[in-house]
């Protein structure tokens, strides 16, 4: 059956149709023989334009496009030749020759010519649309997506520009370069438009596609911009910018070293682009091409100037965080001790470890009769609400200490006023985003007494310090968790016991992961003996120097403390008989204890009535047996114990009064006096100062 008009051949139609193609088709249409050179090509072709039609029939395909990306098309032709299987819509990328070369995206397509019925190959039909702008717009898309996908993914300004020239070297700029106001580096409020001339900037990210660039200035360094050039007036007008990139350009001998790393790069056109957020410069994003590349195009700018918003947005998240952090660094280092409380039996060294958690706290505070205790606590949440908080805590222990009271009970009423503070951070108003933040806190709080060699020790959830005996054994002593601090639950808090010989070390940190770390893997800890006698900072640095990374101390609170033994002639105690003649008896003793102490005789007479006082009261009020302990530190304490569980209290007696005035005597002698309690009765201490201040 044929086709066409009665009595006209199909083949004279079929010619008559491949005419009208080859002279009026959109599309580019080629014949290439069986060795790839032009038979004829349509005027629609690409590379027709500005070129003779002679010129290009009988050159072989290489010649007509010039392959940039992809050189193996010819071979792709040939297995087309050979297999008669088609080529269809492939992408590819070529040079296009003319007055100003070119570089184009064309969707191939490829047939092969067969004769009829012989089947004998003719040659190739090869079609070619140029999609240019579609390619291009899909480009475009792909780096306005990898940039959204990964830059911001810290909160870190100079890193996010290294995100930002990663996305777009080499897909969409030979050449990227970012550089932020140096203030807003530091966290301070952005200066607004247009930036003062001067405005000291840091280039935060360089990347180039090429091998060795050349660079004006290092990453890193602070530099002032010279004006005016298309970068000051960025920064001025706020605005972008395409400038062509001309030697004889007057603006360039304002900075040389960028004109001359230009001229290097062979770099043709500049884009450059200001971080800009609600009227405000961070910075600029400086993007070129170079060699063969394109200049860019009104859609580049469009696609840059989102860019840059993303990027300033993420920027300034990053000022916002360091301003935060900077601010709660700052209030967490000054609500924290400068130094550690530090007694000739116990010797301790802070970490100065927490900037990434002001949260967590750290202290050591001086107790009666030679104890010391031991606190490490860390609060959820973090930035300056955490350290507000943490700070709040921090002083009702300090408070709380000075009652006497027992690691449980201490921890006991810090959980009572957690609670409370917890309960008015719920009861926020509802668009306070904090009142959505639970505060919870972490606690252990321990006593240790030289005298006994031991520490009484209780926890808020499941901190615990690593002992490390002298031998080098390395263990976490057991102690009942107590419910975290601020929780709804209520279960009491117990606390427990353990020896602490001397010359042992203990570590307190804020981080559980990082004591179970310390005890099972930690070398430096193992190593305690060879640190005995050397500086306690060495070992702490010891410790730092092992944890590995991903498991820093950066994260955590940590005292480290060595224990060493109570001087023998350091103290002195007896047991005094359940009789009034036993108060002559105690201030007999206690004259020469003091004597042979070598305390001064105002001291030692101060002394002897606050012993007499104490006594009196444990005979009348208390019961046997009763203890008298003198302790020679750095102050001089006096303390009764009996077994009674009444409390002692002030009393202002009147003129005719016998008695009443015991403890009102011995408050007015001493610096402090207070009274703890044990299972087995009370102790009612009084603490002097020794004139040589020890």
């Amino acid at each position: 059956m044929a086709y066409g008009n009665p009595g006209r051949p199909v083949d004279e139609t079929s010619a008559a149709m491949l005419e009208a193609l080859f002279t009026g088709s959109p599309v580019g249409l080629h014949l290439l023989d069986t060795d790839l050179r032009v038979v004829r090509l349509n005027t629609a072709t690409p590379a027709m334009r500005g070129v003779a039609l002679d010129d290009l029939v009988g050159r072989p395909i290489r010649d007509v496009y010039h392959m940039v990306a992809d050189s193996d098309m010819e071979a792709v032709l040939n297995d087309v030749l050979e297999t008669g299987e088609p080529l269809w819509q492939r992408i590819v990328r070529a040079q296009i020759k003319g007055q100003r070369p070119e570089e184009r995206h064309f969707e191939v397509t490829a047939l092969r010519l067969e004769s009829r019925p012989r089947g004998e190959v003719l040659g190739l039909a090869v079609t070619a649309v140029d999609v240019t702008e579609r390619e291009r717009g899909r480009a475009r898309t792909r780096v306005l997506d990898a940039v959204r996908r990964h830059v911001g993914r810290t909160l870190d300004p100079a890193v996010t520009g290294e995100e930002l020239v990663a996305a777009l070297v080499p897909e969409f700029a030979d050449i990227a370069i970012v550089e932020v106001v140096d203030s807003v580096i530091r966290g301070d409020e952005p200066p607004p438009a247009p930036l003062p001339p001067g405005t000291p900037l840091m280039r935060t990210a360089f990347r180039s596609a090429h091998a060795r660039p050349p660079q004006a200035q290092p990453v890193g360094e602070v530099l002032r911009l010279p004006g005016p050039t298309p970068f000051t007036q960025a920064l001025a007008d706020l605005r972008p910018r395409v400038v062509p990139l001309h030697t004889s350009a007057p603006w360039m001998t304002l900075d040389p070293p960028r004109a001359q790393a230009m001229h290097a790069s062979q770099s043709h056109t500049l884009l450059v682009v200001p971080l800009a957020l609600r009227d405000t410069a961070l910075g600029l994003v400086s993007l070129y091409r170079t060699g063969q590349s394109p200049p860019y195009d009104a859609g580049d700018q469009q696609l840059a100037v989102e860019l840059a918003a993303h990027t300033a947005l993420c920027v300034d998240n990053a000022r916002r965080y360091i301003r935060e952090h900077t601010v709660a660094a700052t209030v967490h280092r000054q609500l924290l001790p400068r130094r550690p409380e530090t007694h000739a039996s116990l010797e301790t060294a802070y970490l100065s470890v927490t900037g990434a958690d002001p949260g967590a706290w750290y202290d050591t505070i001086t107790l009666s009769s030679a104890r010391t205790a031991l606190v490490v606590g860390n609060v959820s949440g973090r930035g300056l609400n955490a350290a507000a908080s943490m700070g709040q805590l921090r002083t009702v222990v300090r408070s709380l200490a000075a009652f006497d009271l027992a690691p449980e009970e201490l921890l006991a009423r810090l959980h009572d006023t957690a609670s409370e503070l917890a309960f008015e951070r719920a009861n926020l108003p509802l668009g306070d985003p904090l009142r959505r933040e639970a505060l919870t806190a972490n606690c252990v709080y321990a006593i240790h007494d030289p005298l006994r060699g031991a520490c009484v020790m209780a926890t808020a959830g499941s901190l615990a310090p690593v002992l490390i005996r002298p031998d080098g054994t390395v263990s976490v002593p057991d102690a009942p968790a107590g419910p975290c601090l601020g929780m709804a639950e209520d279960a009491p808090f117990a606390a427990t016991e353990f020896e602490v010989p001397a010359g042992s070390v203990l570590v307190f940190t804020s981080d559980p992961l990082l004591t179970a770390y310390l005890a099972e893997f930690s070398r430096p800890l193992r190593a305690v003996p060879d640190f005995a006698d050397r500086p306690l900072q060495e070992l702490c640095d010891a410790v730092v120097y092992s944890l590995p990374e991903g498991l820093g101390a950066d994260e955590a609170a940590v005292i480290v403390a060595r224990t060493r033994s109570f001087p023998d002639d350091g103290f002195a105690a007896w047991q005094l008989d359940d009789d009034h003649a036993s108060v002559a008896t105690a201030r007999r003793r206690t004259r020469e204890q003091l004597a042979a102490w070598g305390v001064d005789d105002e001291t030692a007479f101060s002394t002897q009535l606050i012993v007499s006082e104490l006594v009196t009261n444990a005979l009348r009020y208390g019961a046997p047996p009763i203890v008298v302990r003198l302790i020679h530190d750095r102050t001089l304490t006096c303390e009764v114990r009996d077994a009674g569980q009444a409390a002692p209290h002030l009393r202002h007696a009147r003129v005719v009064d016998e008695g009443g005035r015991g403890l009102f005597i011995a408050e007015q002698l001493a610096q402090a006096w207070g009274v703890r309690y044990s299972e087995s009765g009370k102790t009612v201490w009084a603490e002097q100062p020794l004139a040589d201040d020890r």
